[in-house]
This record gives structure tokens, sequence and C-alpha cells, in this order.
């Protein structure tokens, strides 16, 4: 009997100084550190990767992440200079790089958070209420996320932070000023594409002025041509009658008379009064005798 509670006692024994043992281990990964705790205070040990020890129900852990995190802010109005309200979306990428300072200064990623929303708030307010809005849009953006990355790198340092990044992701305008913007994108539009048509309609009546110019110097060179040529043929003609005339003048007279006879006398109904003995007849008195 004594011996079965001996044995039972130092199973009991090892039982316990198994628990003991395995809740007095930790391990902490690669991507995390962890502070120790006693009784609730922070020792200001700060624990690296690997396997740990600590002290059951005095020591307690807290682990915290130290890869880089996304803070994925709402949009947020702000005022132009010239009175314009703009919506703007953006994100930060933060990592702690100073436990220690990170614990006692802010504690949680909230808390982080926060600080640095109220700090890029504060100068991305300032930066956009000194441009226009097609500067925070394309002209100055890179300059913009400069100075807010500057700005904010001083807030991140006293609470044991490293901003990696700050980016817009988005700016739009307010509904209202959206329509007016495209009203007015709509408006000069319509101006450039009047200009464009009163160029068209200047330029197609100066090239119809100039075809119709050329048509009537066309038409005019060609009459010109045309009477030259035919002044010329005339001239040929009347050089070939006189030529054929000198060479036979009686036989180009009865020929003429043939013709003129032939136009006279074109049907059988056409009828002249003449006397028989003048020239128009004196072929066929010749042809008589």
């Amino acid at each position: 009997m004594k011996s079965e509670n001996l044995f039972m006692g130092i199973a009991i024994v090892i039982a316990l100084a198994v628990v003991v043992f395995s809740s007095s281990l930790f391990t902490v990964n690669q991507w995390e550190r962890a502070l120790k705790f006693q009784f609730g205070e922070f020792s200001g040990e700060e624990i690296q990767p690997g396997i740990n020890f600590k002290i059951p129900f005095v020591n307690t852990i807290e682990k915290y992440d130290i890869r880089i995190q996304t803070m994925d802010r709402p949009p947020e109005r702000f005022i132009t200079v010239d009175k314009e309200e703009l919506l703007v979306d953006s994100f930060v990428k933060w990592r702690i790089n100073d436990l220690q300072k990170y614990f006692k200064t802010v504690k949680f990623r909230a808390n982080a958070e926060n600080r640095l929303e109220q700090k890029i708030n504060n100068s991305l307010k300032a930066q956009i209420a000194r441009r226009n809005i097609n500067d925070v849009v394309a002209g100055d953006r890179g300059e913009i996320m400069s100075v807010v990355q500057q700005a904010i790198d001083s807030e991140a340092a006293a609470i044991g932070v490293e901003v990696v990044d700050v980016r817009l992701k988005r700016v739009d305008l307010a509904d209202q000023i959206q329509a007016n913007v495209f009203e007015r994108m709509r408006s000069e539009r319509e101006r450039i594409a009047n200009e464009y048509r009163a160029t068209g309609n200047e330029a197609a009546i100066e090239i119809r002025a100039n075809a119709d110019r050329t048509k009537v110097e066309l038409v005019s060179e060609a009459e010109k041509k045309a009477q030259l040529t035919r002044g010329d043929a005339d001239a040929s003609a009347t050089k070939i009658y006189a030529d054929a005339f000198g060479a036979d003048v009686e036989f180009y007279d009865f020929f003429r008379s043939l013709n003129a006879y032939k136009a006279t006398f074109n049907s059988s109904g056409d009828l002249i009064i003449l006397d028989p003995e003048s020239d128009f007849f004196k072929h066929f008195n010749s042809a008589t005798r």
C-alpha cells in the first residue's frame, strides 16, 4: 500500500514537473519580436526569435509582428487652393523598428495607426490647400508624397516605427464638382469642335473658289486654243480652196455651181424664180447648147 502511494506521488511530481517545464518554454517566430513582463510590469527585456524560457506564473510574454503592415485609409475630404473639394484615398506601408519605444508610446497597432493617420491628414491638408486640382491630380503628386513622407517620418520615429511607403491611390472630385468639371470639359470640347468646323468651312470655301477659278481659266484657255485651231483650219481651208481654184478655174467654178444647185434644190418641193439667162443657170444653159 505504501509503495503504491509512493509511486502515485512520484507520478504526480513528474507530471507537475512536465507541466511546469512545458509552460516555461515558448517560441518566437522569425517575423516576430517579444517583450517579457514580470508580474505585469515590463522587465526591459526584448526576446529574439527562437525557443526561449520564462518563469511560469511570474513572467508573461507579448509578441509583436515586425513585418510590413498596410494601413489602408478611408477616403478623406480636402479643399484645394481654388476652393474645390477632393476625395483623397491613400495607403501607408509601415513596420516596427524599435519595439520597446513602440510599446512605451502606443502599445497597440490601432494606436500607432491613429497617430500616423492624424499626421498624414495634417500634411495632406497643408499640401493640397496650396495647390489646384490639376496640380494635385497630376502635376505635383510626386512632390506631395515626398513632403508627406518627410513629415510622417519624424512622427513614426517617435513611436518606434518606420514608414516604408506612402501613396495616393485615388483622387476624386466631389459629386457636384465632378459634374461641373465634366460640363466644363464638354463645353471646351464643343468649342474646339466648333473651331475645327469653322476652319474646315473656311478651307472648303477657299478650295471651291480655287477650283472655280481654275475651271474658268481652263475653259478660257481651251476656248482660246479652239478659236486658234478653228482659225488655222479656216485659213488652211481657204488656202486649199484658193490653190484648187487657181489650178483649174473652170472646173472649180463648175464644182461650186453643182454644190449650189444641190443646196438649192435639196427637195422636190423647192422652188426658185430666176432669169434663165442669169449666171446661176450658166452651166444649164451651156449644157443645152
